[in-house]
């Protein structure tokens, strides 16, 4: 884009791309090598120690201070709060990651009381989003999109496999189903408490202020300060980031995970390369790669090219959407986690490639509704009332996760790239527009919002298919065990030995049903 279609001419900001994009590759690799040696170790961990605890009070706490801290930690929380504290600085960066956090981690507490009480999930998500839309009518138009953002962003690389690993023990020990129906869901429920949170964040904001919120300004990222000043000013941000993963570890470690000092320490010490990992990362992005995503959009809008040209962005972005989808860590977590669920009757590619159709899809979606300016919930409210619909004729198991699907797509890759894309075109599209244009506040964010929504529809639409798929099979097998038991007479023995060792004339029986297809 930047080298053919849209050259860049400057040579600083070139310079930007590139270390913008070395920033990035270098920054999430050392980032996922602490992950597998330290935080993935550590939720697991303390995943299995609450457990022990075994009363239901103490879990659900823990469960909110859990889910509380490790999203606390997430990178796409913060990138996604540094953009919005650009365009608005009332708007604290800091506050914006702790009321979000806090609305997962009641949200994660909810969802162990759920699978404690075996509630049913299907009736569940229908309350929950039915009450998150009526409340809509009280948010502040600025903050609807914005919300739907904040809740994708929140279950990313960290706070996924921490959350997952506290639901499948809580599932496998104290639901009283015991069933695999409960492993999947409670990615989507954490999803919910963000957008309530920022829902009421926002509400309160705009009362402080007079019933007005104040006007929102411009989307101008990497131009601030030097490369150098913003690794200056992400040592502490990032720091603070890992440091309640630590409070919450040790604890644990003292009184339940008890592990021997040399693994604990080595434990310990593995978070040092997702520190290292995580202020690369986020430097790269402050200084040049939300530089490129802005960039890449304003070229599409640049008044010097045919009126027709901006419309090529929908086939970037679903390119790049679908592109993301394949590399974020969070959705590959899933996909292995459905693999080992079904037996590997489900392939972990399969979901991903469902997911990377439908954040595609949502990426068209997005920017569709950013060039036309028309209000997101024209888009989301029957994304959502589709969703919801499927429910009823989807398994329970493919609730879970399609809504679990809808909270991990929305990661670090998408809040760097996709967000300042389509912040770009928004502003864009503010300037062209002039006086009758929406705020970059109001049309720039909801990418997240619309790569939440699709993955409902795209994998309940898997699961009815591939019910539809087991039944089909299961009859087949039916039909052919009751051919098989008409040819086979019903008094006459067959020389055949019984599990004990003994012939026995009913021993045609046995074979039959040892032969019949299991139903479960």
């Amino acid at each position: 884009m930047c080298g053919v279609i849209a050259p860049i001419n400057q040579p600083a900001d070139v310079v930007k791309l590139v270390v913008g994009y070395l920033g990035v590759v270098i920054g999430q690799t050392l980032f996922l090598v602490g992950l597998d040696i330290s935080i993935l170790p550590i939720g697991k961990m303390v995943g299995k120690s609450l457990i022990k605890i075994k009363k239901v009070a103490f879990i659900v706490f823990f469960g909110f201070i859990f889910g509380l801290f490790v999203t606390v930690a997430e990178p796409a929380l913060e990138v996604l709060a540094r953009q919005v504290n650009m365009i608005m600085p009332q708007i604290n960066s800091t506050l914006f990651v702790w009321v979000a956090s806090t609305g997962t981690g009641i949200s994660v507490g909810f969802a162990l009381w759920r699978i404690v009480k075996n509630w049913n999930i299907k009736t569940v998500f229908a309350i929950l989003y039915t009450l998150l839309f009526a409340l809509i009518i009280f948010v502040p138009e600025e903050f609807i999109a914005l919300a739907f953002d904040a809740s994708g962003a929140t279950t990313g690389d960290i706070s996924v496999p921490f959350i997952l690993a506290l639901g499948i023990g809580v599932s496998a020990t104290m639901s009283k189903g015991k069933t695999n129906d409960d492993t999947f869901g409670i990615i989507g429920l954490a999803s919910v408490g963000p957008i309530l949170a920022i829902f009421i964040y926002g509400i309160i904001l705009k009362a402080l202020n007079g019933g007005v919120l104040p006007a929102a300004g411009t989307y101008n990222p990497g131009t601030s300060q030097g490369l150098l000043g913003i690794v200056v000013d992400n040592l502490a941000s990032v720091a603070l980031a890992l440091l309640p993963i630590i409070i919450v570890f040790v604890p644990f470690q003292i009184f339940l995970v008890k592990l021997p000092k040399r693994q604990f320490i080595k434990t310990i010490l593995g978070i040092l390369p997702v520190y290292i990992g995580l202020l690369i990362f986020l430097s790269g992005i402050d200084y040049g790669f939300a530089f490129a995503g802005k960039y890449i959009g304003e070229a599409f809008l640049d008044p010097s090219r045919p009126g027709w040209f901006k419309w090529i962005l929908l086939i970037v972005g679903f390119i790049l959407g679908m592109s993301i989808t394949l590399s974020e860590p969070a959705v590959t977590v899933l996909g292995e986690q459905l693999e080992e669920i079904t037996n590997g009757h489900i392939k972990k590619n399969t979901i991903r490639i469902t997911l990377a159709l439908g954040i595609g899809l949502a990426s068209v979606l997005a920017i569709v509704k950013i060039l036309t300016q028309i209000n997101i919930l024209w888009f989301l409210v029957p994304l959502y009332a589709i969703s919801l619909i499927m429910i009823k004729f989807t398994s329970t198991l493919f609730v879970g996760l399609a809504f679990d699907s809808g909270g991990v797509s929305g990661g670090a890759l998408t809040s760097a790239f996709l967000t300042p894309l389509t912040l770009g075109v928004a502003q864009a599209v503010a300037l062209t527009a002039g006086s009758q244009a929406q705020s970059v506040l109001t049309n720039g964010f909801g990418i997240i919002a619309f790569i939440s929504v699709t993955p409902l529809i795209a994998v309940q639409a898997l699961g009815i298919m591939y019910n539809r798929r087991l039944k089909k099979v299961q009859a087949q097998q039916d039909d052919d065990f009751a051919e098989f038991a008409e040819l086979v007479p019903k008094h006459e023995g067959v020389a055949t030995t019984t599990p004990g060792g003994q012939q026995s004339e009913d021993s045609t029986r046995y074979l039959i049903e040892e032969d019949k297809p299991n139903e479960n």
